[in-house]
């Protein structure tokens, strides 16, 4: 009885030494630094000599009352909603095309996966030469057709879209691989009996393949939420969030708030309900989508 036993904690003990340097990394960088933001929330900005007092939920009350943080999350918001889905979808559609047999496959994978491997500032100077005012390339294409010139990132109306665009080309070849590796894990057979009994590609989209793919789709979807909530890089490199705060998203006013006015108490706060977001969402993600995926 007492060797079993013994044997049973030993193998305990050698699985949390394995994942003691993992779990020491997690706590340092993640889990330590997360819990330390929400106590700060509760505390003034110290200043000089002057330490840091407790100040309750000062904080949270004057976030309520700040317009810049209202439209930095709206736009946030905005900005999940409509690059997610559509970097998604372009990425399933790439992958569904370059796993066929066609001519230049592996040049074709290449060529989208291109953009993930660019750091983003450079991908913004890449941008920002299509979004040029007259000269720019998209104002070539489109005087082309008889349209004027449009001001791409000095608009309200069109500077957070150009930013869309801008993410939903650099992700969507990184999430194409997770894609691409899912439709290669399918088996056979289901096409092959799906062919025989005359099925059109849609339905076998529908009825084979996007029920196999679930488990992938959680997995991008969870990841490209998160990245749609830490953009900061390009709006720094590219607008500056403006005009007129039009770009300011809530990473980015975080950022500003803390390096830019050294505000460290307000920006520890909107850390607070960037984070409460994030955990949101996921979490309704996961609640919404688990009763759907198909797990093999």
């Amino acid at each position: 009885m007492a060797a079993p036993r013994a044997s049973r904690l030993n193998i305990h003990l050698q699985g949390w030494l394995l994942v003691l340097p993992a779990v020491v990394l997690l706590a340092t960088f993640t889990h330590v630094p997360a819990v330390e933001t929400v106590i700060d929330s509760f505390f003034s900005t110290p200043h000089g000599k002057r330490p840091a007092v407790y100040i309750g939920f000062d904080q949270y009350r004057t976030m309520l009352a700040d317009p810049v943080f209202w439209l930095a999350f709206r736009n946030n918001l905005l900005y999940a909603l409509i690059t997610v889905p559509l970097a998604i979808a372009l990425a399933l559609l790439m992958a569904l095309w370059v796993n066929g047999r066609i001519k230049g496959r592996a040049a074709l994978r290449l060529a989208f996966f291109t953009p993930t491997i660019l750091p983003m500032v450079a991908a913004a100077n890449i941008w920002l030469f299509f979004y040029t005012p007259d000269y720019g390339l998209l104002n070539q294409i489109i005087r082309l057709f008889g349209f004027e010139s449009v001001n791409w990132l000095g608009s309200p109306a069109t500077a957070l879209p150009a930013l869309m665009a801008v993410t939903v080309w650099k992700e969507a070849g990184f999430f194409m691989i997770f894609f691409l590796a899912a439709l290669q894990q399918v088996p056979p057979v289901l096409y092959e009996a799906a062919r025989m009994e005359n099925a059109s590609s849609w339905l076998v989209f529908r009825r084979i393949t996007w029920p196999l793919l679930m488990p992938t789709t959680l997995f991008v979807a969870v990841n490209a939420l998160i990245n749609a909530f830490r953009v900061v890089d390009q709006v720094i490199a590219m607008t500056g969030g403006g005009p007129n705060n039009a770009t300011a998203l809530l990473l980015f006013y975080i950022f500003q708030v803390a390096f830019s006015f050294w505000d460290s108490g307000y920006a520890a706060a909107l850390s607070v309900v960037l984070l409460s977001t994030l955990a949101i969402i996921a979490f309704l993600q996961f609640f919404l989508l688990d009763r759907k995926i198909h797990y093999r």
